[in-house]
């Protein structure tokens, strides 16, 4: 077997639209990706279920797994002919260790490629304002590592050197624990104690922060606002430019972290909606689908095409899958000419315009029974061909309903819904900085989060959290396991959720 090859992918420093264009086709083409803790979740969750995910995250003073097994383990993953991605925070060379990886590759004979990435210096001083260079204030930039700045004679860093330099913008990676030995440093050094300086919380995620003041004041700030890694240091009078370039930190949901528990195949296009409002989005899907034909349901559909009948729809995943196989097994949307359509609520008929189809019938309230009960009140269902589009959690109302209403009911399972585990990692990192909101978009997603926590998680995690539902049928779920719905959407679709949300946090 030929050896794989590797590529060292810079993912930026939390953003999942830093990422550039070449790492992002790569990592959807890759048979494994090696990933580190600061990696933005979103890249992981949406990558294809096929991907092997392998976590190796570090923290300060904490690595899952040590940096020679880490080594070992990608020249393992290319001997077997894999394609690996290995996703470092940042970019890969920048420090990183990217370069002591790809050594270790190249004296294995494996082949590999690096793709850079945004790095943090660059990153968060431009999402906070702060430019690294300005013509009039800075001609040169550094960046520095703060780490072992207390141990001199283990520290590489020419503190004396830098601090005499004048029109220059300092960038201090890895600096929060030293912060009172960098600062002492650099005014030894010669640099002025009132110069400007700032420091970056979780720089290019919706929750950074953003402090400046005196360099001297800087070791307070740090402990006052109680600063944690990740954060950028930066000294220099481009700090002064903050006030007038501050852009990220002006928008409606800035600040707000948000979980998504909707399939990642489902919810990109909410994901980015929310991001495009400010908010932090954490893709935590607690539920997945996948199609299910039935044989012998579509064997039924055929009998009932060129009649006078109907289909019936209650959930978006309904729509897509049905679309999916009615157009592989038949091939041509035109076969519906003859039905009329019902839709459960707006967001079903939401997906159903999506392929340019308008359902007949909304019931009044977003549930299967209202759906059953309101559609037999206005249309004479006897002897009448229902196709009732199903997933395997879905229960029988409609059918049993419709059944005794003289429907003759052809249950069709176009999907299956199940409960998936997250990567590892993200567990640790929902409880190191939890959600203000919850959303749930249908009543399996409520079942999933239970099941992939225990009652005494569950219990910390929605501890005065806002928790947002799609509509009545999943608030009816929410509350039976004893959890208060703070608010329902009134178009029960991912656009009602977020209206709700936007007008919650702007009364």
């Amino acid at each position: 077997m030929s050896n794989g090859k590797v590529y060292l992918i810079g993912a930026g420093p939390g953003d999942p639209g830093l990422i550039t264009v070449r790492g992002l086709e790569l990592l959807h083409d890759c048979d494994v990706v090696v990933y580190d803790h600061l990696i933005p979740d979103e890249l992981i969750i949406t990558l294809p279920g096929k991907t092997e995910k392998i976590y190796v995250g570090k923290r300060a003073s904490d690595h899952t797994l040590p940096q020679d097994e880490i080594n070992s383990l990608l020249v393992k993953l290319a001997r077997q002919g894999k394609t690996v991605a290995r996703l470092k925070g940042s970019d890969p060379l920048i420090f990183g260790r990217g370069g002591e990886e790809a050594r270790v590759l190249r004296e294995n004979n494996i082949s590999f490629e690096i793709v850079p990435g945004v790095t943090a210096g660059i990153a968060t001083t431009a999402y906070s304002g702060i430019p690294c260079t300005d013509r009039d204030l800075a001609s040169a930039v550094v960046f520095v590592t703060g780490h072992k700045a207390r141990e001199k004679d283990s520290s590489s860093v020419a503190w004396d050197c830098i601090a005499r330099a004048r029109n220059i913008t300092i960038i201090i990676y890895m600096g929060v624990a030293e912060i009172d030995n960098i600062v002492s440093n650099l005014i030894a050094g010669g640099m002025s104690a009132r110069i400007p300086s700032a420091v970056i919380e979780r720089g290019t995620f919706p929750t950074q922060r953003t402090y400046t003041a005196p360099l001297e004041e800087m070791p307070e700030v740090v402990r006052a606002k109680n600063i944690r890694p990740p954060a950028i240091f930066v000294v220099g009078e481009v700090v002064n430019l903050q006030k007038y370039l501050s852009w990220y930190e002006d928008r409606p949901l800035f600040g707000k972290r948000i979980m998504v528990t909707r399939p990642s195949d489902q919810a990109r296009e909410m994901y980015k909606s929310l991001r495009d409002l400010g908010a932090e989005v954490l893709p935590y899907p607690t539920i997945t689908t996948e199609s299910s034909e039935s044989e012998e349901g579509w064997q039924d559909f055929n009998k009932i095409v060129g009649y006078r009948k109907w289909i019936i729809f209650t959930s978006e995943n309904g729509v897509r899958y049905f679309y999916r196989q009615m157009v592989s097994r038949l091939g041509d949307i035109r076969i519906l000419g003859g039905f009329k359509i019902a839709a459960v609520g707006f967001g079903t008929a939401r997906a159903l315009g999506e392929i340019s189809l308008k359902p007949d019938f909304i019931p009044s309230r977003a549930t299967t029974e209202s759906l059953a009960e309101e559609i037999i009140d206005k249309y004479d269902f006897q002897n009448i061909p229902v196709a009732r589009v199903r997933g395997n959690l879905g229960d029988d109302r409609v059918e049993r309903i419709l059944t005794e209403a003289g429907a003759e009911v052809l249950p069709l399972q176009t999907y299956r819904t199940f409960y998936p585990g997250w990567p590892e990692g993200f567990k640790e990192k929902l409880i190191e900085y939890p959600p203000d909101i919850i959303t749930f978009t249908s009543g399996s997603t409520v079942e999933g989060l239970c099941r992939l926590l225990d009652p005494d998680e569950l219990d910390e995690l929605l501890k005065g959290k806002v928790v947002v539902s799609i509509g009545p049928s999943t608030s009816d779920v929410i509350r039976s396991h004893g959890i208060e719905v703070t608010l329902e959407a009134v178009e029960h679709s991912v656009p009602g959720i977020i209206r709700e949300i936007l007008q919650y946090y702007n009364k």
